[in-house]
């Protein structure tokens, strides 16, 4: 085995004992780990309700009769971008701001954020978009024409196609700007947010430009409508993973192509373990 590999091994390992000798001395409320991915699970349920909260609500205001047209589109699409833009602000240097479990398991498949912590944040996403999508169930009268969850507008195939090209680009783009030294990590929630506003003008008359699972299942879930709801769990989760493993083979490196060509543990490698932070 190689040494880095090793080193990287006996790293987690100290981590691992580490956090159980904290929790023994402490009580597991009292570990400093445990309070900490307290803070981050919340962070991620709080800026999930808002960012369902905020975008889906422009487009139910869009859609009632008292509002009708409104806002209009280019308004929703905006709307989408700056909330990103605002919560990655407000959070990722608590929780990461991922809001999305295609995100998350990207990152957790590259190794840059704790495989265990997995299952809490996607608890957190779904929890945030379903108290977000019933907010607005209790406070509009929905119908059919102002539903704000996503359902294709042509054939499934078209949508599914365009789930994956934008989760894809939003994927690259965070990959890039929050993973890479070279990016300005002061600008990452700039250049996401402008992607999703990209990505919702593009795909939005198409697929409604979901490219988040749990954006998708809260709404359909409340209002109890899956009309081709497997698009939005199949293609964000595809598109992401394709988008990180894109931007991870194309990242800086020093090492040798011959070396990169005969390690297949050479990705593996340029990973760090550690959680995703603006």
């Amino acid at each position: 085995m190689p040494a880095d590999e090793i080193k990287l091994e006996e790293g987690i390992g100290n981590i691992g004992r580490g956090t159980s000798q904290s929790i023994k001395e402490n009580g597991f409320c009292g570990s400093p780990e445990v309070v900490l991915l307290i803070q981050k699970v919340i962070a991620e349920t709080i800026g999930t309700y808002f960012l369902v909260f905020l975008g889906c609500c422009v487009v139910v205001l869009n859609g009632v009769e008292e509002s009708k047209g409104m806002i209009s589109f280019p308004g929703i699409c905006v709307t989408w971008g700056l909330a990103v833009m605002i919560l990655i602000y407000a959070l990722g240097h608590i929780s990461g701001a991922h809001f999305n479990p295609a995100v998350t398991v990207s990152f957790a498949i590259y190794r840059r954020f704790p495989p265990r912590q997995v299952p809490l944040y996607l608890a957190a996403q779904v929890l945030g978009s379903v108290l977000a999508s019933g907010t607005l169930y209790l406070l509009f009268d929905v119908t059919v024409d102002s539903y704000f969850g996503t359902v294709p507008k042509g054939p499934y195939i078209q949508s599914l196609v365009f789930e994956i090209l934008t989760s894809f680009l939003l994927m690259f783009v965070v990959s890039a700007v929050t993973s890479d030294d070279r990016a300005v990590g002061e600008l990452a929630g700039i250049a996401v947010g402008m992607t999703v506003l990209v990505d919702v003008f593009v795909a939005g008359p198409v697929s409604g430009a979901s490219m988040n699972p749990a954006r998708s299942l809260g709404p359909a879930l409340v209002m109890r409508i899956y009309d081709g709801f497997w698009i939005y769990i199949i293609g964000p989760f595809c598109g992401a993973i394709l988008g990180a493993s894109a931007y991870n083979l194309i990242r800086f490196t020093e090492k040798p192509l011959k070396e990169i060509g005969h390690n297949s543990s050479f990705l593996k490698s340029m990973s760090k373990v550690s959680s995703f932070r603006m």
